[in-house]
């Protein structure tokens, strides 16, 4: 089988074209489709092996979920390099918020020095003051008869006055600019906070990353080997699923040599009637199907899940006949006669299983008549006369048979013809 291969090229130009490229169904679509795929491969490979319809099974699953898993992969991959680069982002940011921490730190400390200092120049007024310096000089200023000396003692005490306001100017400023520095420093530290947390959840997002990166790597990786575990089976079971096909095939062979048989036995019934003899009375067929497929009764209450007609076996690249209609319905499940007639074979028939044919007489000329295969349950025996609607058996998963089911086959002459020309066309 070479599906492996095409499906690595495949995965390989999903991950070079990446998430945007690569279309996401819905789940619940990707789903009905795998299933209907694997019920698909199960009703073709009914035949094989159970350890042939696992393989198929496991290969169809793992088909199936590739592309996925390969897309998730590498969607994976960019959210690495995205979460990698924002860690680095994030850690310069973070480094930049410490510097800016150090040099606000630096600068609010300049700012307490020069409140210090100005506190330093008003604490020499505010200790004269509180050893009465001050008042001493303010006498000492007035205690003088010379003019010329007042006059210049004022101005002294105007210096003294202007050198106490400067002093205070000067602490007050500090004190403003101190205060702004340390604003600076606390908002600056705030940064520096978030920073650091913002670069620890890079730094998660990142971590995450990658695990994820390396769990989508092992999902496809695991996805790849369960497709070769199961290439390797199916090869191994090759000569062994052929032969049940092939049995299968003599199987149903010998079924229409019997009906064949039946149906010539009926038709010289018919010839020796028609001519007066004294034989009995043949089954006869009136009416064959209408355009509305309303001839037989349906045989059980069930909805179709395999058709009629050549099957082409997608593991051993055959081809193989699947001679009725597969209907499914719940195990135990009445069955019941499609129209009057004989039963001419019941009991087990290979891939079959329990198996009950029944001849309904001719039908233009043929011989007819309806199968019954995997049967839980026969309830009539050969040669027994049964009426349309008559319970004959159980649904069962007798044979090669993956479900509950019922096989159904008309067959004209013994060779199988499709059913559903026969069958109401509702299947009710």
């Amino acid at each position: 089988m070479n599906r492996i291969r095409i499906l690595a090229v495949i995965g390989a130009v999903v991950m070079l074209l990446g998430p945007g490229t690569a279309g996401h169904a819905d789940t619940s679509d990707d789903k009905a489709r795998l299933d209907k795929q694997l019920q698909e491969t199960q009703a073709t490979l009914e035949a094989a092996t159970d350890k042939a319809q696992q393989a198929a099974a496991d290969h169809d699953r793992a088909a199936a979920a590739l592309p996925g898993a390969q897309a998730n992969l590498a969607d994976a991959k960019g959210k690495v390099i995205a979460a990698d680069a924002a860690a680095r982002q994030a850690q310069r940011d973070r480094d930049a918020a410490n510097l800016a921490v150090d040099a606000a730190d630096d600068a609010y400390r300049d700012a307490q020095q020069q409140v210090d200092a100005a506190k330093a120049d008003v604490s020499v007024f505010v200790a004269a003051a509180y050893k009465g310096g001050g008042f001493a000089q303010f006498n000492s200023i007035f205690d003088t008869s010379d003019p010329a000396d007042l006059a210049v003692r004022i101005e002294y005490l105007d210096h003294v006055a202007q050198a106490k306001q400067d002093a205070i100017d000067e602490l007050t400023v500090a004190r403003m600019s101190a205060k702004q520095r340390s604003n600076v420093a606390v908002m600056a530290q705030q940064r520096a906070g978030q920073a650091a947390a913002d670069t620890e959840r890079s730094l998660a997002d990142a971590r995450a990353a990658r695990a994820g990166a390396e769990k989508a790597t092992a999902d496809v990786q695991n996805l790849l080997d369960l497709s070769a575990r199961a290439e390797a089976t199916a090869n191994a079971e090759r000569s062994a699923v052929l032969a049940r096909y092939q049995e299968l095939k003599r199987e149903s062979d010998r079924v229409a040599e019997q009906l064949r048989a039946e149906a010539n036995a009926e038709a010289r019934k018919a010839k020796a009637s028609s001519r007066g003899g004294g034989s009995a009375a043949p089954l006869t067929t009136a009416v064959g199907p209408s355009s509305g497929g309303a001839f037989f009764l349906m045989p059980v209450h069930g909805w179709k899940s395999s058709n009629f007609g050549m099957r082409f076996d997608p593991v051993y690249k055959v081809y193989q006949l699947h001679a009725g209609v597969d209907l499914a319905a719940g195990g135990g499940q009445p069955i019941v006669a499609a129209a009057d007639g004989v039963v001419v074979r019941a009991g087990p028939s290979g891939g079959n299983g329990n198996y009950t044919c029944i001849s309904h007489g001719l039908y233009q000329g043929k011989g007819l008549a309806t199968c019954y295969a995997h049967q839980s349950a026969i309830l009539v025996h050969v040669g027994e006369r049964v009426q349309r609607g008559e319970l004959i058996g159980r649904v069962g998963t007798t044979g090669a048979s993956t479900g509950y089911h019922l096989h159904f086959e008309v067959r004209l002459n013994g060779t199988p013809v499709q059913p559903l020309t026969w069958l109401p066309a509702c299947l009710c």
